[in-house]
């Protein structure tokens, strides 16, 4: 796929793909979320902290694509249970993947991959079709860390959603506004860059801001 035609931001960074940039881009992002998970913030009324990690998760999949954002996160956990300290906290282990945020962690490698699929799809091409991708993919961490939470301490569901769903949506809300504002934006720039003169902004057609950069690529 050319530059001009990926709905993937990575791919429009470089002419041709190829395995060596493809693991090149898995392993940093997978080092973003080990990276972004010691920004930690403990909360007194629950085992699950405030982290940076669904930030790093939800850019992968918006940036890398399906597979290699699935591929991301899979390897950010191997990293871990392989004694890495790179969980929250510097945790490491497969023992931690199996405590209390467990469900958080599993469900990375999932969301980053349907994410990255809709992203391939076309849900870069718009802001608000990328915010809608980015709160379902979000909310469905939460609700997995929420179900696991509930599993661990066998207590009601209403329990494990205080500590587990809704201290996290407004935190939450804001790395969806970030990804999703700022994605669209580079998007359009790397296609304008790569666009015929016609199609520039000052040429024959003006640029639409609300528009993808695929658009940016047609002519009157």
């Amino acid at each position: 796929m050319s530059r001009a035609e990926s709905n993937v931001l990575v791919d429009n960074w470089f002419e041709r793909r190829s395995l060596a940039l493809d693991l090149v881009w898995m392993a940093a992002f997978s080092l973003l979320t080990a990276s972004l998970a010691q920004l930690r913030i403990p909360l007194p009324f629950t085992p699950v902290p405030l982290t940076g990690q669904t930030f790093a998760v939800l850019l992968s999949g918006a940036a890398l694509g399906r597979r290699r954002a699935f591929l991301s996160q899979a390897l950010y956990l191997l990293e871990g249970a392989a004694g890495l300290p790179v969980f929250s906290g510097g945790a490491a282990h497969v023992a931690h993947l199996l405590g209390p945020t467990g469900g958080y962690l599993w469900s990375y490698p999932f969301v980053a991959g349907l994410l990255g699929g809709l992203v391939e799809r076309g849900a870069s091409r718009r802001a608000w079709k990328l915010a809608l991708a980015l709160a379902f993919s979000d909310v469905l961490i939460l609700i997995s860390g929420t179900l696991w939470l509930r599993h661990f301490f066998a207590i009601p569901y209403r329990e494990a959603a205080i500590q587990g769903f809704w201290p996290f949506l407004i935190g939450d809300a804001l790395k969806v506004a970030l990804v999703g504002t700022s994605l669209p934006r580079i998007l359009e720039r790397l296609g304008s860059a790569g666009a015929s003169p016609a199609a520039r902004p000052g040429g024959e057609e003006k640029q639409d801001n609300s528009s993808s950069f695929v658009d940016n690529n047609r002519s009157t």
